[in-house]
């Protein structure tokens, strides 16, 4: 079973800062941004997505001898306006270089991440669309009824 913690630093100064702890110690500093010492719960939250995926991605993609030069993923997301102030829109964009990596084993790297191992994913598709989008060597794809198309109109700063 997994255990995280959170811990109130300084109780006494009447701010929002908290240190996180997992099961093996690791330490994640939380605040709210008024305070700005650390990430926000929600914004973990991305953090979390974005992480997992890459972790599966890439993992994917070395198996397969494909030699990575730049790899990142951006996760941006839409909230609600009111409290709670949930995801109402989520997109994923997996930016790669590579000299030897082609589109199709990129696709079915990243749907193997979406659709089998990226847990932090599944929960979250439960509750809010996540849209996907990739740009290989530059060109920007994106998945639409189970094809791939160039968007050449979409930027991800």
């Amino acid at each position: 079973m997994l255990h995280a913690h959170a811990e109130l630093l300084h109780p006494s100064a009447g701010n929002r800062s908290f240190m996180a702890y997992d099961l093996r110690g690791h330490q994640v500093p939380l605040d709210d941004n008024e305070g700005n010492t650390g990430a926000s719960p929600i914004d973990l939250v991305l953090m979390a997505l974005a992480g997992c995926t890459a972790f599966d991605v890439i993992s994917i993609l070395r198996k397969k001898r494909h030699v990575i030069t730049t790899y990142c993923v951006e996760v941006s997301a839409a909230q609600a306006t009111n409290p709670p102030q949930v995801f109402t829109q989520v997109e994923l964009c997996h930016v790669v270089e590579s000299r030897t990596l082609n589109e199709a084993d990129l696709r079915s790297a990243i749907e193997l991440s979406e659709r089998k191992y990226c847990s932090v994913g599944a929960m979250l598709s439960k509750a809010v669309n996540i849209r996907t989008i990739y740009r290989l060597n530059g060109q920007l794809h994106s998945f639409s009824d189970g094809a791939a198309h160039v968007e050449s109109h979409l930027e991800i700063a």
